[in-house]
């Protein structure tokens, strides 16, 4: 393949049914279509669990530092605390995100397990249940919101024989969503366990430390802010548990891997199409801002 290039790059997302939204951030259907000869290029910024089912030429990627290496065709990602670079040629993608309590719900291992790797869902065996999934979704001439409704459909099936809702899980997340929580203590308090329990909790549930995810949430809110508005500037939208932006900066170099104005003067055809139509389908400009529901 060629250097990369670009073009167009449509995500379109479908609701989860209702009995499924606490458990997912969303359903989500991506066709990108880079200049013939070209691979397109983009870093995704950290999020939480999410499974992938692509047809056409799935490309390369590496979460965080590293190099890249190809990438399954029906892909598991786990929660990052990385950015993800990627390259991409034509390629129909169906994906589903996972929100800290479908993990919980769906997947019967701990997140940590999963933290900042990718793998081939069809062959790891504590994703082969969701990886079925895949021949229902493979016809690009099938109607979307028929496919929707066959995801939606499976997971339904799924929560029959699903573990029943951990509410320690959920009222974490709901804590982690909040920006006035900052503290692993005040995460703790809000859960209503101690802060070595809620340790633990994180690691099976979010797959990363509390003081960790804290500092993602505070990052992304920024991120996101600024992502929105294109006049935003990074001091203007800091969130109010950064001291300055120095702060900030040493946050986007551990998560991003690069400067703030670095990362902003690269082209981001295919994440700020996902911002976008993420922001107008679910109110919310990325994954991990996502409010839990009830």
């Amino acid at each position: 393949m060629g250097a990369a290039g670009e073009t167009g790059a449509r995500m379109r997302f479908f609701p989860p049914a209702p009995q499924l939204a606490p458990y997912l951030s969303a359903i989500y259907l991506n066709d990108i279509e880079p200049t013939p000869g070209t691979r397109m290029a983009d870093t995704l910024h950290p999020e939480w669990a999410n499974l992938r089912f692509m047809e056409g030429d799935p490309g390369i990627g590496s979460i965080g530092p590293g190099g890249m290496e190809p990438t399954p065709a029906c892909v598991f990602a786990g929660p990052t605390c990385y950015g993800t670079r990627f390259e991409t040629g034509t390629v129909r993608s169906w994906g589903i995100g996972f929100l800290p309590l479908g993990w919980t719900k769906f997947i019967g291992a701990p997140a940590e397990a999963y933290a900042d790797r990718a793998v081939d869902a069809e062959t790891d065996p504590a994703l082969q249940h969701l990886a079925r999934l895949r021949p229902k979704l493979r016809d690009p001439d099938a109607d979307p919101h028929d496919q929707a409704a066959a995801i939606n459909q499976h997971l339904l099936d799924l929560l029959a024989s699903a573990p029943p809702d951990d509410v320690a899980v959920a009222r974490a997340h709901a804590a982690l969503a909040d920006p006035d929580v900052g503290t692993v203590a005040a995460l703790a308090e809000r859960v209503g366990i101690s802060e070595r329990s809620v340790a633990k909790l994180s690691r099976r549930a979010f797959g990363f430390k509390p003081k960790l995810l804290l500092r993602r949430q505070r990052f992304l809110r920024t991120l996101g802010e600024v992502m929105l508005s294109n006049n935003a500037s990074w001091l203007r939208s800091l969130d109010v548990h950064y001291y300055d932006q120095s702060h900030f900066n040493r946050d986007f170099r551990r998560f991003m891997g690069l400067t703030p104005q670095a990362y902003l003067a690269q082209a981001r055809p295919i994440v700020d199409a996902a911002m976008r139509g993420r922001m107008a389908a679910a109110g919310a400009p990325m994954q991990v801002l996502h409010q839990p529901k009830a």
